[in-house]
């Protein structure tokens, strides 16, 4: 659902105009103070726990309930986005997510309800620094953003090779405001099915928060390609976990 690009190394977040992708810009407010939590109460109480089987959430203890957060999943099918707002969403940290989505999800009727979701678009052929920028403040101001590092939904569960502007990001946005915190929350999602369908089983493994200030000595390309590497290895390890539990019954999580 959501997919993220490989920043270009001359694309500087600092510039400060990009008139051709002027159309792409964002808002800070751009969460609804009545929608949201609707949505919220909806699919955490009915459309989720109605369509899946089971629910299974670990390491939820791995997020942190303050500070700016990156949740960087495995990108599995269209569901995760509303299954990462019921494992780590406000009725689990308090906290509201936001998503960097491209632009074709942002038209329309479904573009309005994703933009006030917490939902932004990125023209993932030519990212405007607006997008960029916004992303940035998103993480500036101790927000939960949403990056899906593989960019694409891919169903062996194998992990694919990163995209690596989420390193990139993040250590950007540490640099620019040194001491911020910026921690990267890796993610493993699993389903019982490549297409999930009603009744299937879904797994969430949430592995411990990579600190972001650890990669900020040296040059931005070598600690962003470190960053990516350490990121690669703890969505690895998640998915031999996901392939580990996929052969035992599920626990179920409690609906409120």
């Amino acid at each position: 659902m959501m997919e993220f690009y490989s920043a270009s190394d001359n694309c500087s977040i600092q510039t400060k105009k990009n008139t051709a992708n002027s159309q792409l810009a964002v808002s800070e407010g751009n969460i609804s103070p009545l929608l949201t939590p609707m949505a919220y109460f909806l699919g955490h109480h009915l459309l989720l726990p109605l369509f899946f089987g089971q629910i299974q959430i670990t390491g939820r203890e791995n997020i942190p309930k303050t500070g700016p957060v990156i949740l960087a999943p495995t990108h599995r099918a269209r569901w995760d986005s509303l299954l990462l707002a019921y494992a780590a969403g406000r009725y689990v940290t308090g906290r509201d997510l936001q998503f960097m989505v491209t632009i074709d999800e942002c038209q329309g009727l479904q573009g309005w309800f994703v933009r006030r979701m917490g939902g932004f678009p990125v023209d993932t052929q030519q990212p405007a620094i607006s997008t960029l920028r916004h992303a940035v403040e998103v993480l500036q101001r101790g927000q939960m953003l949403v990056i899906y590092p593989e960019g694409n939904i891919f169903r062996d569960g194998k992990v694919h090779t990163l995209k690596p502007g989420i390193s990139r990001l993040a250590l950007s946005a540490e640099s620019y405001h040194s001491g911020l915190g910026v921690k990267i929350i890796p993610i493993g999602i699993n389903y019982s099915e490549p297409y999930p369908s009603w009744g299937a089983d879904v797994s969430i493994n949430i592995g411990p928060a990579i600190n972001v200030k650890n990669y900020t000595n040296g040059k931005i390309k070598q600690n962003a390609k470190h960053l990516t590497e350490d990121l690669t290895r703890s969505l690895q390890n998640l998915s031999s976990q996901e392939l580990a539990v996929s052969h035992h019954a599920f626990a179920e999580i409690p609906n409120s």
